[in-house]
């Protein structure tokens, strides 16, 4: 398998920066935004597409490690642009314990410098480039990964929140 890699840089969010706004509707029925999470610390992860394999690994990784992150007052959403209907299923198949938003027209994916130029077995085009973000109590960029390789990518998330 050919895994995809970012072909041009992007502007992604500086660490210390105040986090883009959003606001996304998720599988569990709820709209989530950056506002409502003030005085938490969230792991906005962006992922390509639900059921995929790579995409599969990392949501189970972080579904395993969901345990210490919920104890160390840690909210994780993942993000992609499938639809809602994809988001539940992929969740309900994984038994995923933290919700999928739905960025279908990906204008947070952009937002956060997450969408942009890839190439995959020799062919160009545009998506969504794998990208974690740790969000501070106070909404800005705490840590960025991108693009992320999969293995042992959660935990050390988990292991960056551990220090902070």
């Amino acid at each position: 398998m050919t895994s995809s890699t970012q072909i041009a840089p992007n502007s992604l969010p500086a660490r210390g920066a105040p986090a883009p706004a959003f606001e996304l509707p998720a599988d569990d029925g709820q709209i989530y935004s950056l506002r409502a999470l003030a005085g938490r610390r969230v792991v906005l992860y962006f992922y390509p597409r639900d059921s995929t394999p790579g995409c599969t690994t990392e949501a189970c990784d972080f579904r395993d490690r969901h345990a210490d992150f919920a104890a160390r007052g840690v909210v994780v959403l993942g993000v992609s642009g499938d639809s809602l209907a994809s988001h539940a299923r992929f969740r309900a198949k994984h038994q995923l314990p933290f919700p999928l938003l739905a960025d279908t027209d990906h204008q947070v994916a952009r937002a956060y410098g997450t969408y942009g130029a890839k190439r995959m077995a020799g062919r160009d085009y545009e998506g969504v480039i794998r990208s974690t973000f740790i969000i501070d109590e106070a909404g800005r960029i705490a840590a960025v990964y991108s693009p992320v390789k999969v293995a042992g990518h959660a935990q050390a998330v988990l292991a960056a929140l551990s220090v902070a």
